[in-house]
Protein backbone atom coordinates (compact mmCIF):
# COMPACT_ATOMS: atom_id res chain seq x y z
CA UNK A 1 0.00 0.00 0.00
CA UNK A 2 2.73 2.48 0.86
CA UNK A 3 4.57 1.58 -2.48
CA UNK A 4 0.94 2.36 -4.08
CA UNK A 5 0.21 6.01 -2.27
CA UNK A 6 4.24 6.77 -3.14
CA UNK A 7 3.74 6.10 -7.07
CA UNK A 8 1.01 8.60 -6.65
CA UNK A 9 2.80 11.67 -5.26
CA UNK A 10 6.56 11.18 -6.29
CA UNK A 11 8.05 11.71 -9.47
CA UNK A 12 11.53 10.75 -8.65
CA UNK A 13 11.47 7.31 -7.84
CA UNK A 14 10.85 5.46 -11.20
CA UNK A 15 7.69 6.91 -12.32
CA UNK A 16 4.49 7.76 -11.29
CA UNK A 17 0.95 5.92 -11.53
CA UNK A 18 0.06 8.93 -14.35
CA UNK A 19 2.95 8.17 -16.12
CA UNK A 20 2.49 4.68 -16.19
CA UNK A 21 -1.18 4.25 -17.11
CA UNK A 22 0.13 7.17 -20.05
CA UNK A 23 2.98 4.99 -21.12
CA UNK A 24 0.45 1.99 -20.99
CA UNK A 25 -2.53 3.25 -23.39
CA UNK A 26 -0.05 5.56 -25.92
CA UNK A 27 3.66 4.35 -25.27
CA UNK A 28 5.72 1.84 -28.12
CA UNK A 29 8.76 0.57 -26.02
CA UNK A 30 11.61 1.61 -28.17
CA UNK A 31 15.01 0.09 -26.14
CA UNK A 32 16.73 -0.19 -22.63
CA UNK A 33 20.13 0.52 -21.76
CA UNK A 34 22.72 -0.64 -19.75
CA UNK A 35 21.08 0.79 -16.50
CA UNK A 36 17.81 -0.37 -16.97
CA UNK A 37 15.84 2.62 -18.00
CA UNK A 38 13.25 2.24 -20.55
CA UNK A 39 12.71 4.67 -23.59
CA UNK A 40 9.50 4.61 -25.18
CA UNK A 41 7.70 6.44 -28.00
CA UNK A 42 4.52 7.81 -29.24
CA UNK A 43 2.59 5.91 -31.93
CA UNK A 44 3.03 9.02 -34.19
CA UNK A 45 6.71 9.30 -32.98
CA UNK A 46 6.03 13.37 -31.75
CA UNK A 47 6.98 12.22 -28.06
CA UNK A 48 9.70 10.52 -26.91
CA UNK A 49 10.81 9.52 -22.78
CA UNK A 50 12.34 7.75 -20.60
CA UNK A 51 10.97 5.65 -17.86
CA UNK A 52 13.98 5.53 -15.33
CA UNK A 53 15.52 2.50 -13.29
CA UNK A 54 15.73 3.88 -9.80
CA UNK A 55 16.00 7.65 -9.26
CA UNK A 56 15.20 9.85 -12.03
CA UNK A 57 18.11 11.46 -13.09
CA UNK A 58 18.45 13.34 -16.00
CA UNK A 59 22.47 12.74 -16.19
CA UNK A 60 21.88 8.83 -16.47
CA UNK A 61 21.06 9.14 -19.83
CA UNK A 62 23.68 8.29 -21.80
CA UNK A 63 24.77 10.61 -24.86
CA UNK A 64 23.25 7.97 -27.83
CA UNK A 65 19.64 7.75 -25.73
CA UNK A 66 19.40 11.66 -25.16
CA UNK A 67 20.28 12.29 -28.78
CA UNK A 68 17.22 10.01 -29.87
CA UNK A 69 15.12 11.81 -27.21
CA UNK A 70 15.73 15.00 -28.19
CA UNK A 71 14.77 14.53 -31.69
CA UNK A 72 18.72 14.91 -33.03
CA UNK A 73 18.62 11.52 -34.63
CA UNK A 74 15.19 9.42 -35.61
CA UNK A 75 16.91 5.94 -35.07
CA UNK A 76 17.16 4.91 -31.63
CA UNK A 77 20.31 3.52 -30.54
CA UNK A 78 19.02 -0.13 -30.82
CA UNK A 79 18.34 0.14 -34.51
CA UNK A 80 21.16 2.15 -35.66
CA UNK A 81 24.02 2.29 -33.00
CA UNK A 82 26.43 5.81 -32.59
CA UNK A 83 30.07 5.25 -34.11
CA UNK A 84 32.05 6.22 -30.83
CA UNK A 85 35.90 7.30 -31.43
CA UNK A 86 38.51 4.99 -29.75
CA UNK A 87 39.12 7.95 -27.06
CA UNK A 88 35.69 8.28 -25.79
CA UNK A 89 35.85 7.69 -22.25
CA UNK A 90 32.32 5.82 -21.19
CA UNK A 91 28.87 7.57 -20.22
CA UNK A 92 29.40 8.28 -16.30
CA UNK A 93 26.38 10.01 -15.18
CA UNK A 94 27.00 13.32 -12.62
CA UNK A 95 28.88 12.47 -9.50
CA UNK A 96 28.12 15.60 -7.84
CA UNK A 97 26.96 14.47 -3.69
CA UNK A 98 28.51 11.26 -4.00
CA UNK A 99 31.52 9.55 -2.81
CA UNK A 100 33.31 9.65 -6.62
CA UNK A 101 32.89 12.77 -6.71
CA UNK A 102 35.94 14.86 -8.03
CA UNK A 103 38.14 15.87 -4.62
CA UNK A 104 40.87 18.42 -6.28
CA UNK A 105 44.01 18.36 -4.25
CA UNK A 106 44.14 20.21 -0.38
CA UNK A 107 40.02 19.25 -0.19
CA UNK A 108 39.43 18.25 2.83
CA UNK A 109 37.03 15.77 1.33
CA UNK A 110 40.13 13.77 0.14
CA UNK A 111 40.55 10.42 1.68
CA UNK A 112 44.44 10.62 1.35
CA UNK A 113 45.62 14.81 1.79
CA UNK A 114 48.06 16.02 -0.66
CA UNK A 115 50.60 18.49 0.93
CA UNK A 116 50.08 21.76 -1.46
CA UNK A 117 53.87 22.98 -2.56
CA UNK A 118 51.83 26.28 -4.59
CA UNK A 119 50.32 27.75 -1.57
CA UNK A 120 52.69 29.40 1.68
CA UNK A 121 49.95 30.04 4.75
CA UNK A 122 50.73 33.17 6.47
CA UNK A 123 51.67 33.55 9.44
CA UNK A 124 51.83 36.42 11.55
CA UNK A 125 55.68 37.98 13.18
Amino acid sequence: MLDFIKRLVTWWNGQTLGTQIFTARKGVKVGEDDQGNIYYRSRDDKRRWVIYNGLSEASRVSPDWHGWLHHTWDEPPTEKPVAHKAWEKPHLPNLTGTPAAYAPAGSIRRIEPVERQDYEAWTPE
